[in-house]
């Protein structure tokens, strides 16, 4: 199966972690007398295989980050020639809708149209952001809050939604003793709530008075990071705020379980994690516990440093630097919900000459089983109950 950018990209900086790690090694077995001339020629036979392998993919890394650059700058040129194209006049209206806002003027009726603003932005009342808006920053995957690629994402008002999307008419078809005692104890129905947030871009002059597409990524990606920072930090906070503790892994609520190192700890988690949840699991945990995997399976002879997470670990995995321990188990008991419409309001910094593009939202994050997931701990040998 041929490889995507990102799995060449990581593929490509473990070679090269791999590689400056037995170089070293090399160094340090020169200044030891007790190491052989065949220990160093086998060291250095091991480099150059490396070295070989690290090159024949950072060519491949350079040829696909070319054909990116290429793509990327056939687009925008796309862009700026095809301005009747649906997509190119739905990019000027937000960019329009963005200038209006931010500099207190009306809006025009064929940019409220396109971007689809709700009715009540007119009469005073709350200034709801454009539906076509609100879909793009709350469903948009986004690479800064890793926990989007495996979770549930919504956009309802008053969300509830079932612990466990089946039954049987035998009350006995729950075969987990542990989902069992869970639904016993918090009922058949997961109930999202309401918390609010502000999320704040500050847009230059420059870029507000700059290209549409210029304008238009800057404020949306600087809200989208704000809402993927904000979730991020709530999902994986190890002293939650008050009333946000629930969304947190580390809460107390997830089964934790112990191994030797993360590796074993992992396997752990894995195997005790009941069959229905254990076949969709996933990994979320740091790249740097990753890379102590790595090194430990190595063991300064065999190179695992090019193989993908999932062949390692068994499950596919993502990486973040919040997940102070890995977590593991079946995200599609995870869910976040932003509930109902977001709403925008706008200020000018006159001391810094700065817009200020203000988003309101609502959200919450549940995990409707904490059954379905285990916290791996390293440096003990068993399951905590």
């Amino acid at each position: 199966m041929e490889k995507t950018f990102q799995e060449v990209k990581i593929q490509k900086h473990n070679l090269g972690e791999y590689l400056a790690k037995l170089e070293n090694q090399l160094v340090e077995m020169v200044d030891d007398q007790k190491a052989s001339d065949e220990e160093l020629k086998s060291h250095q036979k091991l480099i150059d295989s490396t070295r070989m392998r690290f090159n024949i993919v950072q060519e491949q890394y350079e040829k696909m980050e070319k054909e990116q650059q290429e793509k990327l700058k056939q687009q925008k040129n796309n862009a700026i020639v095809n301005e009747n194209d649906p997509a190119q006049r739905l990019l000027k209206a937000k960019a329009e809708f963005i200038r209006a806002s931010v500099q207190g003027r009306p809006v025009a009726d064929e940019v409220k149209n396109l971007i689809a603003i709700p009715s009540g932005n007119e009469t005073g009342g709350d200034k709801f952001l454009p539906t076509t808006m609100t879909k793009d920053l709350v469903h948009e995957p986004f690479a800064k809050n890793q926990l989007r690629n495996v979770a549930r994402l919504t956009n309802i008002k008053g969300l509830e939604v079932p612990r466990i999307s089946y039954t049987l008419d035998d009350d006995d078809f729950i075969t987990d003793e542990q989902t069992a005692k869970e639904l016993k104890l918090k009922g058949d129905t997961v109930s999202f709530g309401r918390h609010k947030f502000k999320v704040k871009a500050k847009i230059s002059d420059t870029v507000l008075h700059g290209s549409d597409l210029e304008l238009v990524s800057f404020v949306e990606n600087a809200l989208r990071s704000g809402l993927a920072a904000k979730e991020k930090k709530d999902a994986l906070a190890t002293s939650p705020k008050s009333g946000l503790e629930h969304m947190s892994f580390y809460d107390g609520k997830v089964k934790a379980v112990q191994g030797e190192n993360a590796y074993k700890a992992i396997k752990v988690a894995l195997a005790d994690l009941h069959e229905d949840y254990r076949d969709n699991a996933k990994i979320v945990m740091r790249y740097a516990d990753y890379l102590d995997i790595l090194e430990y399976l190595s063991n300064g002879t065999t190179n695992f440093y090019d193989a993908p997470p999932e062949k390692i670990l068994g499950k596919p995995t993502e990486f973040t630097d919040a997940a102070v321990k890995p977590i593991v188990g079946d995200f599609s008991y995870f869910g976040i919900n932003y509930d109902g419409a977001l709403i925008y309001d706008s200020d000018k910094d006159v001391d810094k000459g700065e817009y200020i593009f203000v988003l309101t939202a609502w959200y919450d994050q549940q995990r409707s089983l904490d059954s379905a997931f285990r916290i791996a701990e390293a440096g003990g040998g068993g399951v905590e109950g």
